[in-house]
């Protein structure tokens, strides 16, 4: 028969911690005790650390007055530009030639023109003010008449390359997007 040798059971070692934030804080703590005498001058204690800056937070600008009726009414006539509207006759290909356009590009201003304003000169976007073929914002970026449709494709000419690169840079991101 075996029996068991005796063998002592201790405690186990202990394990080192894992050094945490938390845990090397609570080992910097200080505690601070300030007895009161009367009359002592008693100084803030000095101590090393951080500052902490507060932002104010900024006056409320005041609402403007409401509008009258009357006036507001007229407003709403002449949300777009005072240009006058395009009456003219002419294709998208007879305009896009005026306009400068190469003909290779011509599927990427149809695509893109095509959903901004349906191929319609006089399309304005009623919340933006975006007026024209490109939906040009603020109307007034367009040189001559936005409502034209050869200064609005001139214009969205000069957007295109010059914000995108090209028409087909232009397309690829309106594709994404859905904007440009």
């Amino acid at each position: 028969m075996m029996a068991p040798t005796g063998v002592a059971v201790a405690d186990p070692e202990p394990a080192d911690a894992p050094l945490t934030a938390y845990s090397l804080a609570t080992a910097e703590t200080q505690s601070i005790t300030v007895s009161s005498v009367e009359g002592a001058d008693i100084a803030p204690a000095a101590r090393s650390g951080f500052d902490v800056y507060v932002k104010p937070k900024p006056k409320p600008k005041p609402k403007p007055a409401p509008k009258p009726a009357a006036e507001t009414a007229s407003s709403n006539r002449s949300t777009g530009p005072s240009m006058p509207r395009y009456s003219g006759g002419g294709s998208k290909e007879d305009w896009m030639t005026a306009a400068g356009i190469a003909r290779g590009d011509w599927a990427y201003v149809d695509y893109i023109v095509s959903r901004e304003s349906g191929w319609n000169p006089n399309a304005t976007n009623a919340s933006s003010g975006a007026c024209g073929l490109v939906q040009a914002l603020p109307c007034s970026k367009v040189p001559g008449n936005g409502y034209d449709p050869v200064d609005n494709l001139r214009w969205g000419n000069g957007y295109a390359v010059g914000r995108y690169g090209s028409w087909a840079a232009a397309y690829n991101f309106w594709s994404r997007n859905h904007w440009w």
